[in-house]
């Protein structure tokens, strides 16, 4: 699964499932861009898939909400390399809220707009593109929220099942060169899993088969399976990689 001399670029490519990510893309011999909100992580990442495989990478601040900054970054990745082989639409967040009676508008807009909006806008500008470049891998990172909702998570399991039906969607617009897929996954220990109340681990690893979270470079399999010609004959394709979720 070789991606020599490709260049991908990974949303929320700083820290946890990006990262992981980002890195095994360098290790098959990708140039990365590294986007997330905050640049310091994202320069620090570079300099790691530098000196670690020796590809260049790209930091880059990003807010995917925005519409602009998803313009800026399509520029300037463009404009430091030329093209795009691989978009992973992985940036994603889920606040957690006291009661759905008090989702405020800017929450509920903020999670829409970085599960969502961001994914929508960086996919018709970079596929489009693809387009015209020949072909192109788009992957975007779901979860089992999207099909298996809970009360505590509501307007994150909308925006995500709202990326699974653009993912089909952008795999029929795209057809036949742009191959568009999505990982949905189920939870993961990445530095987000700090923050989960107590019990809530427990909770999880009993509704997979596997009896545990999965670890960050667990996502690693998937996402080359996608970038790589070793998915030649998916589009619109969702694979679960959430341990048997049940």
């Amino acid at each position: 699964m070789s991606l020599t001399d490709k260049v991908v670029v990974v949303t929320g490519g700083s820290r946890g499932l990006g990262k992981e990510m980002a890195l095994a893309f360098a290790a098959a011999g990708a140039d990365v861009v590294i986007a997330s909100r905050k640049f310091d992580g994202c320069a620090a990442l570079a300099e790691e898939v530098t000196n670690r495989h020796g590809r260049r990478a790209l930091p880059i601040a990003c807010n995917v909400s925005d519409w602009s900054q998803c313009d800026a970054l399509v520029e300037a990745v463009y404009s430091e390399f030329g093209r795009v082989d691989v978009l992973v639409n992985n940036a994603g967040l889920s606040p957690l809220y006291p009661s759905l009676d008090q989702v405020t508008e800017a929450l509920f807009d903020k999670v829409i707009g970085v599960n969502l909006k961001g994914p929508f806008r960086l996919s018709a500008r970079i596929g489009t593109r693809m387009m015209v470049d020949g072909g192109g891998s788009i992957i975007n990172i779901s979860s089992i929220e999207a099909t298996r909702p809970e009360p505590f998570a509501i307007p994150y399991s909308t925006a995500k099942a709202g990326l699974n039906a653009l993912t089909g969607g952008l795999a029929q617009a795209f057809a036949p060169t742009v191959r568009v897929n999505t990982i949905q996954c189920g939870p993961f220990a990445t530095d987000i899993a700090r923050a989960w109340p107590d019990g809530l681990r427990d909770a999880l690893t009993e509704h997979n088969a596997l009896h545990r979270v999965g670890e960050p470079d667990e996502i690693v399999g998937a996402a080359l399976f996608f970038a790589t010609d070793a998915s030649a004959f998916c589009t619109g394709s969702t694979l679960a990689v959430d341990g048997g979720w049940r």
